[in-house]
């Protein structure tokens, strides 16, 4: 397993090497996803070993952080952008990659590949289904909580209005700062909002605070907050009518889910 991760990451290295080009609008995305990719992989292995996976299963959970967003390349090359509404969903892309172009899938255990396979097919989603169970839910979530680990680390700096125009073009949105109502009442009730109807500026930031209710595992909601991500967002929040019912309730469940001891017993048992 270990041989195999290390052709694998060479593999990706060289692929995500072909897209270098001398458009410098096109290689400010090239590079963040680029950079996006080494931090989950490292994010990925860091929360297995937390969770006290063994180590074959922290070296699958590093490969599925190393290829979770390869359709990101392909569907920039092809689309010039990456917004999946407007191209294709990139996660399901990237299973194509995988099949299409990557040589080693054939090397992984039916088990292992299937487990790959969904953890990247289902890291983008609205939700994981509701069937989903073992270690199929537990390398989804896993996965699910290194990436938007990393996205707050990727969105962060350009929370300052200063710094705003200066995102990239897929990241940008209406500059104005208010809320869409629809979303100050999802954030005031702690639920998900419909991403699909992001309006403004505003809408975009609070979004992330919505992620939140996403995060599986208290470790993932410890880094987020010593990090400082959490509270940059609220930082940048307007003052609109149900944001700081919004706020304190979300503070009450960081604090709850952090208190909570990370148990992966329901989902997976000792290998052997």
């Amino acid at each position: 397993m270990k041989e195999l991760l290390r052709k694998m990451h060479t593999w990706m290295t060289g692929y995500m090497n072909q897209f270098v080009t001398d458009d410098e609008e096109v290689m400010q995305g090239i590079r963040i996803k680029t950079e996006h990719t080494g931090y989950v992989t490292a994010i990925a292995r860091e929360l297995a070993q937390h969770l006290s996976l063994s180590e074959h299963d922290v070296q699958l959970a590093e490969m599925m952080g190393l290829f979770h967003d390869v359709g990101r390349f392909r569907q920039y090359s092809i689309y010039k952008t990456f917004n999946d509404s407007q191209s294709e969903d990139h996660a399901d892309l990237g299973l194509k990659v995988l099949a299409e172009e990557m040589p080693y899938m054939g090397d992984l255990s039916a088990e292992d590949a299937d487990l790959l396979c969904y953890a990247i097919k289902y890291h983008n989603k609205k939700e994981i289904p509701a069937d989903a169970a073992g270690r199929r839910l537990l390398f989804a979530r896993l996965l699910r909580d290194a990436d938007k680990l990393d996205i707050y680390r990727v969105l962060s700096p350009f929370l300052d209005p200063e710094k705003a125009d200066q995102a990239p073009r897929f990241m940008k949105a209406k500059s104005t700062d208010l809320i869409s109502p629809e979303f100050i009442k999802a954030f005031a009730a702690g639920e998900q909002a419909d991403y699909r109807k992001l309006k403004t500026l505003g809408d975009r930031r609070l979004v992330r605070l919505l992620w939140v209710y996403d995060v599986n595992f208290g470790w993932t909601l410890k880094k987020m907050v010593e990090r400082g991500y959490i509270q940059k967002v609220i930082d940048h929040l307007p003052e609109q009518e149900g944001v700081q019912t919004g706020v304190d309730r979300l503070w009450a469940y960081i604090e709850k889910k952090c208190a909570a001891a990370d148990d992966v017993s329901a989902y997976i048992k000792e290998r052997i």
